[in-house]
């Protein structure tokens, strides 16, 4: 009993408000399917493969895909802010960019379509 309650809480495993956070960002995310794939050996399209996006570099991480080059220009890597400040509005945050998105206004849906990129990582 007392191995089983130190255990509790130890696994990897995400609790369920995050799984259904995840869930959320899945189901928010199939708008981005327009123009991205997300499967680890995927390839580009219209955008580039969003698998390990997060964590990787800004406006060079698949080098076959033609980053525009204001993207380039920003460098730096993707994190949870600078993805969340992507996905608001992408135009306004590179100007010249070709994403046509217009962005997502819900700060909610930003942070779970975030949740759901943190899982389509190496």
């Amino acid at each position: 009993m007392l191995l089983a309650l130190a255990l509790v809480g130890c696994g990897a495993a995400p609790d369920a408000a995050s799984t259904s956070q995840i869930a959320r960002g899945e189901r928010v995310f199939r708008r981005c399917t327009a123009c991205h794939t997300i499967g680890r050996y995927a390839g580009d399209t219209d955008g580039p493969n969003l698998y390990g996006v997060l964590g990787g570099p800004v406006g060079e991480r698949r080098p076959r895909f033609a980053y525009t080059a204001g993207l380039k220009a920003l460098g730096g890597t993707w994190d949870a802010a600078r993805m969340d400040q992507w996905l608001a509005n992408p135009r306004r945050m590179v100007p010249g960019t070709t994403m046509a998105f217009a962005g997502l206004a819900d700060p909610k849906d930003r942070a779970d379509v975030i949740a759901y990129l943190e899982t389509q990582r190496p």
